[in-house]
C-alpha cells in the first residue's frame, strides 16, 4: 500500500513539474463591422461643385473665413473627410498639383504603400488622382480634383483615433469607395 502511494506521489509531481511552461499568448482581434449598403444622395450647397454624398455622413462648416472648406463626417465611425476649394489660376494649380502630392508623400515614413488611382471625366472637365495610403498612416486617403483651369477641390480623410490599418480597414474601404463616388459625381457649377 505504502509502495503505491509513493509511486503515485511521484507520477503527480511528475504530472505537476512537466506541466511548467508559459502559456502562449493570444493573439489581438478586432471586433466584426458590419457595414451597411452604400447609398448616395446629390448634395447642392453654396458650394461651387455638386456632388454625391454617403447618406452616412454629414457635411459641416471647416473654417469661418474659408467658405468652401468644409468637412465630411461620419460619425458613427469617427472619420472625417476634410475639403478644401480653392479658385486658381494656370500657374497656381500646377503648384496646387505639387502641395498635394507632398502632402500625400510626408506619410511614406509610417505607410506600407501609397497607392495612385488617376481619375477623369472631360464631358464635366474634371480631372483627379486619389491617393491610397496603406498600413498605419495618419491619413489613409487623399484625393484632389480639378478642371485643369481654375477650380482645385483637395480633401484627406483621417479617423479621429489611433491609426491601426487592420482594425480600421473595412470602415476605410467603405468610406474611399465613398471618395470615388465624390470624384465620378462631381460637377462644376
Amino acid at each position: 500500500m505504502k509502495s503505491k502511494l509513493i509511486i503515485l506521489n511521484l507520477l503527480l509531481g511528475l504530472l505537476f513539474t512537466s506541466c511548467g511552461h508559459q502559456p502562449l499568448p493570444l493573439d489581438y482581434g478586432y471586433f466584426r463591422i458590419d457595414l451597411p449598403e452604400a447609398r448616395y444622395d446629390t448634395y447642392q450647397s453654396n458650394l461651387p461643385y455638386v456632388f454625391d454624398l454617403s447618406q452616412y455622413a454629414q457635411v459641416k462648416a471647416a473654417y469661418p473665413n474659408e467658405p468652401y472648406w468644409v468637412n465630411i463626417e461620419y460619425p458613427q465611425w469617427q472619420a472625417t473627410i476634410h475639403c478644401s476649394y480653392k479658385k486658381l489660376n494656370h500657374q497656381e494649380l500646377a503648384t496646387a498639383i505639387e502641395d498635394t502630392r507632398t502632402l500625400v508623400y510626408k506619410h511614406t515614413i509610417r505607410a506600407d504603400a501609397i497607392a495612385e488611382e488617376y481619375f477623369e471625366n472631360p464631358e464635366h472637365h474634371v480631372y483627379g488622382i486619389l491617393y491610397e495610403i496603406k498600413g498605419n498612416a495618419a491619413s489613409s486617403a487623399q484625393f484632389f480634383v480639378t478642371d485643369s483651369l481654375h477650380n482645385f477641390v483637395r480633401g484627406s480623410l483621417y479617423f479621429n483615433h489611433l491609426p491601426n490599418g487592420d482594425s480600421i480597414a473595412p470602415v476605410n474601404a467603405f468610406i474611399t469607395n465613398d471618395i470615388r463616388r465624390l470624384m465620378e459625381s462631381l460637377t462644376w457649377k
